[in-house]
């Protein structure tokens, strides 16, 4: 079959967003992976972190709506992330069915080391600084449309 004949299927691999979407996303978390493993972090718990560095306090509720997380997959993180040192969950004294996430100290303290992830993605991707914020622009507007 011929390249021509491939852009041609509807339902050539290559031609599929999400076929992109998938890859691009395990890439993309690959070259953090090698970045956060010297602060005992996994991507998802460097998302945790970085809503919390940028927001907190929290409850467990506005950072699963900021992640975008089920609070099953949440609850987990927050759990590790408590372990590490990184977090405290507390009862909100407000609403006592509510749980407050704040940072320890150490989860503060942590943030200046992660100061230093993203311009090293950005170097180990390769790509003009423009054309990330351009794709995180295109991205941003996929999720809109699919919300």
């Amino acid at each position: 079959m011929s390249d021509t004949a491939d852009t041609a299927d509807p339902l050539a691999l290559e031609q599929q967003v999400c076929f992109a979407l998938s890859v691009a996303a395990r890439s993309v978390v690959a070259v953090y992976r090698p970045l956060l493993e010297p602060m005992g972090l996994t991507h998802p718990q460097y998302l945790v972190m970085l809503a919390l560095w940028q927001h907190a306090p929290l409850s467990v509720r506005r950072i699963s709506e900021l992640l975008q997380l089920d609070p099953g997959t949440l609850s987990p993180l927050l759990k590790r992330l408590e372990a590490a040192g990184y977090l405290r969950r507390e009862r909100d004294p407000g609403d006592e069915r509510s749980l407050a996430v704040t940072l320890t100290p150490a989860g503060q303290a942590l943030r200046e080391r992660a100061e230093a992830i993203p311009p090293a993605v950005v170097e180990r991707l390769g790509l003009p600084l423009e054309d990330l914020r351009d794709l995180h622009a295109a991205l941003t507007r996929v999720i809109a449309s699919v919300q």
